[in-house]
């Protein structure tokens, strides 16, 4: 018998979330299984991976094939390294503190990583909505500036309009008088 370890998917429509199992190459992606050993949710950030380890080794030891993302999966787990190391293990190449020891250096060195990436992505996030807010504030400073300017356009405007008017219309009366009386003389 044919085994596998993949995923069967749950959850709902455009939301799926996927059991990780060990099953019959030959049965149906949801259906019959042997052992689940975890769970998969692509749409957190990061994804979130629940395993049971130790099932999963134990599987790969006695020949079950991952497919590709299940592959992937076990990877940045760390269970396909931990599978490389054990089978160096039987070999006789290393002995068993020393595989014990570089999967720990191994697992510290991803545990930064993983903390590093997260920091990044919760800092990028915290700023892209502080810039979001600068760039509203920038624009509403910006409309209230246009409006004052407006306004204060609008009071010049109605100044000047008020003022000058009559100004013009006692200066220009005069000059109109004298423009009339000389266009009579000559006729």
């Amino acid at each position: 018998m044919a085994v596998k370890i993949r995923l069967a998917r749950k959850g709902r429509k455009k939301m799926p979330i996927y059991d990780i199992v060990v099953a019959d190459a030959r049965a149906p992606r949801d259906g019959r299984f042997i052992e689940k050993l975890g769970q998969y949710n692509p749409h957190s950030t990061p994804a979130t991976i629940a395993l049971k380890g130790d099932r999963a080794l134990y599987w790969l030891m006695v020949g079950a094939q991952p497919t590709d993302t299940t592959k992937k999966i076990l990877s940045v787990n760390g269970i396909m390294f931990k599978k490389h190391l054990q089978i160096g293990v039987d070999k006789g190449a290393i002995t068993q503190e020393v595989a014990d020891k570089r999967f720990e250096d191994w697992l510290a060195e991803k545990a930064q990583k993983r903390e590093s990436k997260i920091a990044k992505l919760s800092s990028d996030k915290s700023a892209v909505k502080t810039a979001i807010f600068e760039a509203e504030r920038k624009k509403k400073e910006e409309k209230e500036a246009a409006a004052l300017k407006a306004e204060q356009d609008l009071i010049a405007a109605a100044e000047a309009a008020n003022a000058p008017v009559a100004e013009e219309s006692v200066e220009e009366a005069p000059a109109d008088e004298a423009a009339d009386a000389p266009e009579a003389t000559q006729e």
